[in-house]
């Protein structure tokens, strides 16, 4: 993982030139650059200059996040990751949802979206199920199967314990 803000366009590009692994890019700061109007950044163009340099996910926050973004902020930027840049060098990079995350966001996640090609970091959504970490994600699991089957989540919870669990906690 590295902080774009920190490292910059010239690190992620010479860390491109060696990584062996996938760089998942945090754009952890982006507050102070998109969060006022005045600044004139927009997350679609911004993320078009870290694909050039070579990263291969992106945080792009979540829905019903944690911080100030509006959720329709969220998915244009997740679609802006998954838009190819031109025909001949389609260059995507996969989405990255984060910032207070759990089963409560799956379905619409998924459906905002309209594409399972993301990245779904739940931290404190895992790691305090109250079953443990296991029934975390399992529950997580659970949430994701059935908003791709089309299950509302409370009708998939009263078929599981832990999603059960899981959605008392979080709701």
């Amino acid at each position: 993982m590295v902080s774009l803000n920190a490292v910059g366009p010239v690190g992620v590009t010479a860390l491109r030139r060696y990584a062996r692994l996938p760089i998942h890019a945090h754009r952890n700061g982006w507050g102070y650059l998109g969060r006022s109007p005045d600044n004139g950044f927009s997350y679609v163009a911004w993320q078009k200059l870290w694909r050039l340099a070579g990263v291969d996910h992106m945080h792009v926050n979540g829905i019903a996040n944690k911080f100030w973004e509006p959720d329709d902020s969220v998915v244009a930027s997740a679609r802006a990751c998954l838009t190819p840049m031109t025909p001949s060098h389609p260059n995507i990079v996969m989405p990255v949802f984060s910032s207070g995350q759990t089963v409560m966001q799956a379905e619409a996640t998924l459906a905002r979206l309209g594409s399972s090609d993301l990245i779904f970091c739940a931290g404190g959504g895992i790691v305090a199920h109250p079953s443990g970490i296991a029934a975390g994600v399992r529950a997580l699991r659970q949430a994701f199967d059935a908003a791709m089957a089309g299950v509302p989540l409370h009708e998939a919870a009263r078929n599981s314990a832990e999603l059960a669990e899981a959605v008392e906690i979080f709701s």
